[in-house]
């Protein structure tokens, strides 16, 4: 038997890598969390292929530092950022990693833990849903709505309604893998 993935995957091994082993998979890691809500924003605009194929440049900049690191980061540190090919030079997005950072730490200071905060939004639990075709997916949803809204109060930068869902997808919040793909 041949091993089907979602109608979205192409043949690029990074595509592959990511579906077999990252989306649609539940994680609760803080950092993990906070680098996909941001990826999701770089995205914007964009494919997600495009991020995917950075990915190594932003971590090497943003996300194998804490997230306190890159609260810290000024306006020249992203001005410099902005000239490395390997991200999507965009100041605005930039500034959003860092704006991120700046309101998860400042959510964390209320005492909040952001990785049982963001769950919250699923009520803990994975959110199977029916996908005979990839493309039936909904783009956002009232859970990624609301978790949007409240992410947008708390200062978040780059976390619309379908960036949220692509996130609540990301980290396995909600598994849309298709109904006959091997990794559902």
């Amino acid at each position: 038997m041949i091993n089907k993935r979602c109608g979205w995957c192409s043949d690029d091994p990074i595509y592959i890598e990511y579906h077999d082993h990252e989306w649609g998979k539940p994680n609760r890691n803080e950092q993990h969390l906070f680098e996909m809500l941001c990826l999701e924003g770089q995205q914007a605009g964009l494919s997600w292929i495009t991020v995917l194929k950075k990915r190594e440049s932003y971590r090497t900049h943003f996300f194998n530092h804490s997230i306190q690191t890159i609260a810290d980061l000024t306006e020249q540190d992203l001005a410099l950022k902005c000239q490395d090919t390997g991200l999507i030079r965009h100041i605005g997005k930039l500034t959003a990693i860092r704006d991120n950072a700046i309101a998860w730490q400042n959510m964390k200071a209320k005492n909040i833990d952001m990785v049982d905060w963001l769950w919250d939004f699923v009520d803990q639990q994975v959110q199977l849903n029916d996908v005979p075709d990839y493309r039936q997916a909904p783009a956002q949803t009232e859970a990624s709505l609301k978790l949007s809204k409240t992410l947008k109060k708390n200062g978040f930068k780059f976390v619309g309604p379908t960036t949220c869902y692509a996130f609540m997808q990301a980290v396995g919040m909600v598994n849309d893998h298709e109904n006959d793909c091997m990794s559902r």
